[in-house]
């Protein structure tokens, strides 16, 4: 780790791992700069960059204005104090959206784009995030997740079951509750015709039996992307270290590429 982002008052933990050209990778909603390491690993040729979102880590929540605004705001903070150009940018889920908006708003700066089983596409919050939406829901109703409806309809996606499983058992589960039902309902606010504009090399990889990430919405990206190339991964709940092995072999590759 080193030193925190202040950003109104609040400082942002930041992680900084691995060396070689700058590549700043985003975790996903609910997950940390520990999410990322399991998915990218030091040894890649790359400085990894990862600033724990508000509410995420060991950053503090802070009293509100959780969402891909607020999180975009405080990552260009971040590259303003530690980035130099052309840079890598990636991420995990939300992560993955967070970077899609960062290269929209300035392709120059970015040499490749990494989008690990995104979960926002164009436009508003989709179906896939429904799920998300109904923990939230039941986080702030004080209801729990194992006989509920939710649980159940979750039952053919084993890794999203055991996620939103882990809402609830958070020690602050009570206090996220706020964020994950803010970013469930917000978006990145991204075109179709902005990310078609994003002439660059962009590696977009997804994996089956997944609804929150279903791999139809990483497809789309990759048609869109220009420049993409799509990689679909061993199924997660089946294979953990088969499928983050994967991940790690599909990023080196396409790093050695840019080079």
């Amino acid at each position: 780790m080193t030193a925190p982002l202040c950003r109104d008052g609040l400082p942002l933990a930041v992680h900084r791992a691995g060396s070689g050209p700058l590549a700043l990778v985003q975790h996903g909603l609910g997950g940390d700069a520990g999410q990322v390491a399991a998915l990218w690993p030091d040894s890649l040729p790359a400085t990894r960059l990862t600033l724990d979102c508000r509410g995420h880590g060991p950053s503090p929540k802070g009293l509100g204005g959780w969402g891909f605004a607020q999180f975009a705001a405080d990552l260009e903070a971040l590259l303003a104090r530690e980035a130099r150009a052309p840079l890598v940018l990636g991420g995990v889920s939300m992560g993955a959206a967070l970077a899609l908006r960062l290269a929209v708003a300035d392709p120059g700066r970015v040499r490749g784009l990494i989008l690990l089983r995104p979960a926002w596409g164009v436009g508003p919050m989709a179906a896939n995030m429904a799920p998300v939406a109904e923990a939230a829901r039941l986080l702030l109703a004080g209801q729990g997740f194992e006989d509920s409806r939710l649980a159940r309809d979750m039952a053919a996606s084993p890794d999203n079951l055991a996620s939103l499983r882990g809402y609830f058992t958070r020690p602050d589960a009570a206090e996220f509750a706020q964020v994950l039902a803010a970013l469930a309902a917000d978006d990145p606010g991204l075109t179709g015709a902005q990310i078609a504009a994003l002439d660059l090399p962009a590696l977009v990889l997804c994996a089956p039996r997944d609804l929150i990430h279903p791999a139809a919405l990483a497809e789309d990206l990759a048609r869109r992307l220009p420049r993409a190339t799509l990689a679909p991964l061993p199924d997660k709940a089946a294979d953990p270290q088969a499928h983050r092995q994967a991940a790690a072999r599909a990023i080196a590759q396409f790093l050695a590429q840019l080079d």
